[in-house]
């Protein structure tokens, strides 16, 4: 499976670095593009130094020298195409200016236009915002892209696990990002009484 994923400027890094983890041990394609602000919350947040330009996988992921990183500015990138297959794109976090300009159909960069791409071709597109409370605006927004055919998918993690550590509530997310992906064998754990 082909998946894009773009980190940007919301809080929740962690939840990226997780799924890019979780997405490569599944052998997924896992094609990679980060915000500025995406960059400066890996720093802030989880310590993680990367440059935009002379990108690192390692520096992200363990073993991440599977990932295909394109620069966010590079409108010449494959999933800026609808030709070129990715089956399915994840922006985690998503930023709500992010958000807003999906929901206006405007693409500044990479990571807009791959979005806008899934949404015409109906591949699987998963929203992750991080943000509390929400305006009414971010409310709109996000009904707009989810009557576009998007997944809004907030990173709200689950307590019924009993999870015993941040890393444990924050898979919670993660996994049903990985079921709304398509993934196949992303380790799921299923809910029972």
């Amino acid at each position: 499976m082909r998946v894009f994923v773009a980190i940007t400027g919301a809080s929740g890094a962690i939840y990226a670095a997780r799924l890019l983890e979780r997405l490569l041990a599944t052998g997924a394609e896992v094609l990679l593009s980060i915000s500025p602000m995406g960059r400066d919350l890996l720093k802030r947040e989880l310590g993680i130094q990367i440059d935009l330009t002379n990108f690192d996988g390692e520096a992200l992921v363990k073993g991440g020298v599977s990932l295909t990183y394109y620069h966010y500015q590079d409108l010449w990138a494959p999933p800026a195409s609808g030709s070129a297959l990715v089956e399915a794109m994840a922006i985690v976090p998503c930023s709500m200016g992010r958000l807003g300009r999906m929901a206006a159909g405007t693409a500044t960069d990479l990571i807009d236009r791959a979005a806008d791409v899934c949404l015409k071709e109906g591949r699987k597109l998963v929203l992750v915002p991080r943000e509390t409370p929400l305006s009414l605006i971010h409310l709109h927004n996000m009904e707009r892209l989810a009557e576009a055919g998007a997944t809004i998918l907030p990173a709200c993690p689950a307590f019924y696990h009993r999870p015993q550590s941040i890393e444990a509530l924050v898979d919670t997310v993660v996994e049903r990002i990985l079921f709304h992906l398509g993934v196949p064998d992303g380790g799921i754990k299923r809910w029972s009484p």
